[in-house]
């Protein structure tokens, strides 16, 4: 006999008992993206490879190490898509929606990137995000990140921190790389493999570095602040003043440059000290100059991301309380008869109570093995109908979370007494 097949590695399934997060999660974030005018935008899973390898950079760890890429049968180079920003824009261009125009987006869904897998990290993971398009002030790089403050308020999560800093201009930032690399290979023979082989490709990258034993050496490098054009420098010292007005706490770290090439001016990082090495939460920056990369007018553009896997993490790490799907009610029912009248009863229930959730029982059983299901599904209350109550035309609800007893009620009345019971929580 075969072997069980087993997911994929990296691959993980979201169990039923663990879903009640998520939709939580992905609920409130849908609620807040609309709360602030951004409209949902889905894209395919497949694309052009070099849509990306256009949009990340071709010597980025993304599109040289990570991405899943095959041919399909017409021969045509296909990718899983690793981020959702590049699928964003080139819908936008394709589509008519971006030149001349300001747009505010959402999106959520799988990637896939071939890591390596461990806690927080997984091949194929979940994100979410937001992107704007046509507005090129500091005014909308404040509203972005308030989007995200907000989540963390509106969670619950504490312990996350908003790190920034400015890459420039994309002139002031080749400049710079000159500066960097002529720093760095004065510094070459101490570096690490990984570094010496960045310094060649994408310099700035060697500042992500986390290896301590380079840790003086990036310590030590010129700061990309202090090569800012005088434009970059005043888009972020007003992207400050509106944070620290809107009350959003944050910090500079000169070191943060993001993995990606597309990147200009602001960029960000929610991190935690509570996942590990797996920190950073929510990231993003501006990207001013994709749209143009990737063959459409010029149009300014930022956006964020968010690891949905991290932030489930971090929800369970700080304990917080989020609700549950168990049913408010379970439907015991003992005998043919009493399951003709139940489930018809149910479905009338569902009609008049769009909110109720109803389970009911299957498959028969002893009165006892049912209600034992009914307290295994985490129901409120057991609904009982058997031949006594079919006589009286009544139910029994039985509550089955506290020691309250059990009554009688009519079944004509029955929808009005749940309507108190289950949705103003008087018994």
């Amino acid at each position: 006999m075969s072997k069980v097949i087993q997911s994929i590695r990296g691959m993980h399934d979201i169990l039923p008992d663990q879903s009640p997060v998520w939709n939580y999660l992905e609920g409130t974030l849908r609620e807040l993206f609309i709360q602030y005018g951004y409209k949902e935008l889905r894209t395919p899973v497949l694309e052009s490879t070099k849509l990306f390898s256009r949009s990340i950079g071709e010597v980025t760890d993304i599109v040289e190490k990570e991405m899943y890429t095959f041919e399909d049968r017409n021969g045509d180079s296909l990718s899983m898509r690793p981020e959702c920003t590049a699928s964003c824009v080139r819908a936008g261009i394709q589509n008519g929606l971006l030149y001349n125009q300001q747009q505010r987006i959402w999106y959520i869904g799988p990637m896939f990137r071939h890591e390596r897998p461990q806690k927080g990290r997984y091949r194929q993971f979940y994100q979410a995000g937001i992107e704007t398009f046509g507005i090129p002030g500091p005014d909308i790089d404040a509203e972005v990140i308030a989007v995200s403050a907000r989540l963390w308020k509106r969670l619950g999560l504490k312990n996350v921190e908003l790190q920034l800093n400015s890459l420039g201009s994309n002139e002031a930032r080749n400049k710079y790389r000159e500066v960097l690399v002529s720093y760095l290979k004065d510094h070459e023979d101490k570096l690490d493999e990984e570094s010496k082989r960045r310094l060649l490709t994408n310099p700035l990258r060697v500042l992500d570095s986390k290896n301590p034993d380079i840790a003086d050496i990036i310590k030590a490098a010129p700061q990309l602040l202090d090569h800012l054009d005088a434009e970059s420098e005043e888009h972020f010292e007003r992207l400050k003043l509106l944070l620290t007005e809107m009350g959003i706490p944050f910090v500079i770290n000169t070191r943060l440059v993001r993995g990606l090439d597309y990147y200009c001016r602001t960029v960000f990082e929610w991190v935690t000290t509570e996942l590990g090495t797996q920190g950073t939460i929510c990231a993003g920056g501006r990207y001013d100059g994709l749209v143009e990369q990737l063959g459409g007018k010029a149009t300014p553009g930022l956006g964020f991301a968010m690891g949905l896997e991290r932030i489930v993490l971090l929800l369970e790490e700080q304990a917080i309380e989020t609700p549950t799907q168990s049913p408010d009610i379970y439907m015991v029912m003992q005998g043919e008869a009493a399951e003709n009248t139940g489930l018809k009863l149910t479905e009338t229930l569902r009609d008049e109570l769009p909110g109720l959730r109803i389970v009911n029982n299957a498959a028969g059983g002893s009165f006892k093995s049912q209600m034992k299901r009914a307290d295994k599904s985490g129901a409120k209350f057991a609904i009982i109908l058997g031949d006594n109550e079919l006589t009286e035309n009544n139910v029994i609800l039985k509550p089955l979370r506290n020691a309250e007893p059990q009554i009688q009620v009519a079944q004509e009345a029955l929808k009005d007494h749940l309507q108190t019971t289950i949705f103003t929580g008087q018994t």
